[in-house]
């Protein structure tokens, strides 16, 4: 994009109207026996002191990429997704992008096994878009996971659809537009997937929603960045930080999130980082935070300080209402040894219900500084990965910075890329409906990569290479969870680098540290077309993104009709669209 239009693309978003620092363990309550193999427990009833409970000869034990079950309970929800004006922090309104007229979008609430059937309705002027269900694994359900040049063509505006999947996981996440850098103006938010827990708590405090906030709208930061980047710059600061979508600003307007807890009580709070570009490093004074999820997978319960959450990253946490009765702060700051900037810092005020509300004098918990994932999360279900083939089966993925073409007939840029092919989907031709087609002449600008076949295991290694931005890079795979073998600086070797194959960390997001590399398996056991990508909105922008296709013919399919429709609504309205595709198109 030329530097010229990056006031322009303020109005391509909206048209104006209406590891981890550890503390010493403390004892933890008795648990309801629970197995540690994938069979369930035969009868146990979930409560305050049997979170490892569930239902119908399901628990904490199940794995549930080995079964789930199924409720034969469709929860239904409605989003409308508008042009408006939002001020989360009171230093002025400026445009957004709303679900269903507020900021972050409503809560989607669902049980372990029922069905969720979600309505979407584009109901914005100059936008196309999709709603990507951040971690949901989309079992046999590919044409749902929402990203438009992958899926499904972008939904136009005006139009309607309806994504149907079944919740075979259970923990917390988020959904968001996955069009461009869209979601950064708006199109968020939280997911709670009710089931069991591997940590007892008394309430569930819900979610705790986490993001940078920009003063400038989402398309111009994107603007900005881009024509940085050919310079050799960084990204502009993000301009405060939010918790639960509010906080004052630097010259003390707006107001501060605040939660009440009863001393001698323990509660669950479903941490998620939504951000753009922040990396957010959280800590309640003088309270311990109990880890018990990593993403969405269970992991053995251990004490942090201080947690940090890469963008796209959750964590579900028990805090333990054990202090002297008073007012607290909850911090959420900007990670600067993540490369992570922003102009001020987030706080919310935590207040036992025995005294009266009011401005904390407390003083924050020891902040570990080191950019990468709590090592000691260990997954609750044991499930060692094959090593013999590793290093003959490797899917090399190097990251560095390229020229390409964006816009046809354009001048070339400086863009991120893997294998040095900057990832450029195509909005009316998505890869579902090669597969659909029966097209295997997938362009190179696709970046497609295959995966192994169904049952065998796929291992994956990120490399920075040297003499690029030594920023580190979240990196998230659609379609499935993984399991992280290692992270390390500097260039990966087979044949020395320590990983993991015994108990390797799993979840859906990790880190590839900056100018180092990160090593992830996952097993093809969920076909589909599966987008991995940095999770800085900036470089998927920019291009930094694969997607493997895994058993294109096991996939199970769209409805033709519906999928055929979308797509022609699309190609209608984007042959008069104001708003061309201008980048990576996710």
């Amino acid at each position: 994009m030329k530097f010229n239009q990056i006031a322009g693309a303020c109005l391509a978003a909206c048209t104006a109207l209406t590891t981890a620092a550890v503390v010493p363990a403390e004892p933890i309550e008795k648990r309801a026996t629970s197995t540690t193999s994938r069979v369930a427990d035969a009868a146990c009833t979930n409560g305050p002191n049997t979170r490892a409970c569930w239902k119908n000869g399901y628990s904490i034990a199940t794995d549930f990429d080995q079964k789930f079950p199924t409720t034969g309970k469709t929860v239904t929800q409605s989003l409308e997704i508008t042009n408006g004006t939002c001020n989360p922090d009171g230093h002025g309104s400026r445009l957004c992008l709303l679900i269903n007229g507020q900021y972050p979008g409503p809560t989607i609430r669902a049980t372990w096994g029922d069905m969720l059937s979600i309505t979407v309705k584009n109901s914005m002027q100059d936008n196309g878009t999709s709603l990507h269900w951040h971690g949901v694994r989309q079992y046999h359900s590919p044409g749902s996971d929402g990203v438009n040049g992958i899926t499904e063509c972008p939904l136009a505006p005006g139009q309607t659809r309806t994504y149907t999947f079944q919740v075979t996981q259970f923990g917390s996440s988020w959904y968001h537009a996955h069009y461009s850098s869209q979601y950064g103006d708006g199109v968020i938010g939280p997911i709670v997937f009710d089931g069991p827990a591997s940590a007892n708590y008394d309430e569930d405090l819900g979610p705790y929603v986490l993001n940078e906030w920009y003063y400038q709208t989402s398309y111009q930061v994107n603007a900005i960045t881009s024509v940085n980047l050919g310079n050799g710059g960084p990204p502009p600061n993000a301009d405060n930080m939010l918790i639960n979508g509010t906080n004052k600003n630097a010259n003390g307007g707006g107001s501060y999130n605040q939660v009440k807890i009863t001393s001698g009580k323990k509660y669950r709070l479903r941490l998620i980082n939504m951000s753009v570009d922040n990396y957010i490093r959280v800590s309640l004074d003088g309270h311990a935070m109990q880890v018990m999820t990593t993403d969405f997978i269970p992991c053995k319960p251990f004490f942090v300080n201080s947690l940090l959450l890469g963008i796209g990253q959750r964590y579900d946490v028990v805090i333990n209402a054990n202090q002297t009765a008073g007012n607290y702060w909850f911090r959420a700051n900007v990670a600067t040894d993540c490369l992570s900037g922003n102009n001020f810092y987030g706080r919310a005020i935590w207040s036992y219900s025995s005294v009266t509300p009011g401005t904390p004098t407390t003083s924050a918990n020891t902040q570990d500084s080191v950019c990468l994932e709590p090592s000691q999360a260990a997954p609750y279900w044991v499930q060692p990965v094959p090593s013999g083939s590793f290093a003959s089966q490797i899917d090399a993925l190097d990251v560095g910075l390229t020229k390409a073409q964006v816009v046809p007939n354009g001048d070339a840029i400086i863009v991120w890329a893997i294998n040095t092919s900057s990832i450029n989907v195509a909005w009316d031709h998505p890869t579902l409906q090669y597969v659909m087609e029966g097209n295997t002449s997938y362009p190179t600008q696709f970046n497609v990569v295959p995966t192994v076949n169904e049952g065998a295991w796929n291992y994956v290694v990120v490399q920075m290479l040297p003499n690029n931005p030594p920023v580190p890079h979240p990196f998230h795979l659609h379609g499935h969870d993984f399991f992280l073998l290692g992270q390390g600086s500097g260039t990966f070797s087979a044949g020395s680098a320590s990983l993991n194959f015994a108990t390797p960390p799993r979840r859906d997001t990790a880190t590839v540290p900056g100018g180092g590399w990160l090593a992830i398996a996952f097993n093809s056991n969920n076909p589909g077309t599966w987008l991995m990508h940095c999770h800085i909105a900036w470089h998927v922008s920019e291009g930094l993104g694969v997607q493997f296709l895994e058993s294109p013919s096991q996939i199970t399919l769209p409805d033709k009709g519906q999928f055929d429709s979308q797509c022609s609504a699309w190609n209608n309205y984007y042959q008069t669209a104001y708003w061309k595709k201008d980048d990576s198109g996710i």
